[in-house]
């Protein structure tokens, strides 16, 4: 495969050895960026690679590609989106990346903030959740933070979070939040049995437990209430 991004990568780790025996201070964070769209991955490799102690290593339109490329030596942070509009999501990929003893650590940055989105991201083991709406000075610190091991969450999705821990009765879970977000998207009840390969008894039993959940009767009044309280996309 051929890909076309810039990957300076294997000229690192001595590199970085020579930094230090001279010592000239820490080796800079090495950055993956991963997004499907080529003016933002632009606009982040000229926001990063103005920050100190920042190296953008390559950038990849694909998830499948940001897998294959941290799997390989020289990346740090790897920064995710999550919709490519390919095969794989950008939580598959995280999932794939961090399943790897050594890897590195995923910043998912992305536009999508519902509750599935979210889960899904955090589920698949990515260190932080921020928006593309942050400004330069929050994504360089959850890029550090990031780095470091740290957890890095943009201060809407900390709270989304907290919400849902003060009260898990009422909070849907992962495949609920599926489930709600095909019925949004118009599948019925047999398409959705089909999509996540689940039988139509269990698609019906997850509606019951939404209604309750949002307290509601039918799936229209369901999807404006999840819409309402951004659980789901429309």
């Amino acid at each position: 495969m051929n890909y076309q991004f810039r990957d300076d990568s294997y000229a690192f780790p001595l590199a970085d050895q020579v930094r230090r025996a001279r010592n000239l201070g820490p080796a800079p964070i090495r950055l993956l960026l991963a997004d499907d769209h080529p003016v933002v991955r632009a606009g982040l490799r000229a926001v990063l690679e103005t920050e100190p102690g920042f190296e953008v290593v390559a950038d990849v339109p694909t998830a499948e590609e940001a897998v294959e490329r941290a799997a390989r030596p020289g990346v740090d942070v790897v920064l995710m989106d999550l919709q490519f509009g390919g095969r794989m999501l950008g939580s598959q990929a995280t999932a794939a990346i961090t399943a790897r003893e050594g890897a590195p650590h995923v910043l998912v940055l992305t536009t999508f903030d519902t509750d599935a989105d979210i889960l899904a991201a955090i589920e698949a083991g990515a260190t932080g959740y921020l928006l593309k709406d942050a400004p330069p000075e929050e994504l360089a610190a959850a890029v550090r933070a990031a780095a470091a091991g740290k957890s890095a969450l943009a201060p809407t999705i900390a709270l989304r979070l907290m919400d849902r821990m003060r009260a898990p009765a009422a909070a849907l879970s992962r495949r609920e939040t599926e489930v709600l977000q095909l019925v949004a998207d118009g599948l019925s009840n047999a398409a959705i049995s089909k999509r996540l390969f689940l039988s139509q008894a269990t698609v019906k039993s997850h509606l019951v437990h939404i209604y309750a959940k949002l307290g509601v009767d039918s799936r229209t009044a369901a999807v404006a209430a999840a819409t309402a309280r951004g659980l789901i996309r429309r």
